[in-house]
């Protein structure tokens, strides 16, 4: 009997620290039930902020504006960190120097694709990576060029994509749907595009909201071939 299978689309933003914790917890969930049915996982834009630069802005100030001074932004930080400490993420967030534009990130998590889901997921985690453990530039070209490689996109290929508007609008385009989709926050994980599950959920919520699909879907079956 073939194993049940479902589609996660995870909306998500790479500059987001929930999205990074949603991450693992998702793992987590997928090896809670790898033995009940195949999940294919494929990666959604989303932007927390489409009017930063590219260049970025100064992070510290960013955040204080954000969230109405120094002890606003710690407080938001203090969930954040002990999440990651759950999780063993392990955050440096005084190493990030800026907070920029992620547009180029995301047209970047697109071309992953190409190569592959596996592909995808890896630049997602590296791009993870290099924003929230090394404080890395998510604007910055060298820094995803660098993970392109790793991920085995040729190099030339994507400094002559980012330097022009290759995706650019289908990856907007993208964003706009998750909003009028009623997205409002992320990561937001669509389940076989009909159940959402909001948040950095727990590994055994996101579980259970998988069973829950697979049964209805056994339950329709059933009725329908009753009907």
């Amino acid at each position: 009997m073939t194993a049940p299978s479902l589609t996660i689309d995870v909306v998500s933003d790479v500059m987001c620290p929930w999205c990074y914790i949603g991450k693992r917890r998702l793992e987590d969930a997928l090896a809670e039930v790898r033995n009940e049915f195949d999940v294919e996982v494929r990666w959604r834009p989303y932007q927390l902020d489409p009017t930063l630069p590219k260049e970025g802005k100064d992070r510290k100030q960013y955040l204080e504006d954000k969230f109405g001074g120094a002890t606003g932004a710690e407080q938001a930080y203090a969930t954040v960190r002990a999440a990651g400490e759950e999780e063993e993420i392990p955050f440096a967030f005084d190493k990030i120097k800026v907070s920029a534009n992620t547009l180029d990130a995301h047209r970047l998590i697109r071309w992953a694709g190409s190569l592959g889901l596996p592909a995808q997921h890896q630049m997602v985690e590296l791009l993870f990576k290099a924003y929230f453990e090394d404080g890395k530039s998510l604007g910055d070209d060298a820094v995803l060029i660098e993970a392109a490689e790793q991920v085995g996109l040729e190099t030339p290929v994507v400094e002559r994509l980012l330097s022009g508007d290759a995706d650019r609008d289908t990856v907007a385009a993208e964003i706009d749907q998750a909003r009028q989709m009623g997205v409002t926050g992320v990561p937001c994980f669509i389940i076989d595009m009909q159940y959402a599950v909001v948040g950095a959920q727990s590994a055994e919520a996101l579980a259970d909201a998988m069973r829950k699909i697979v049964a209805s879907r056994g339950k329709e079956a059933a009725g329908n071939d009753n009907g």
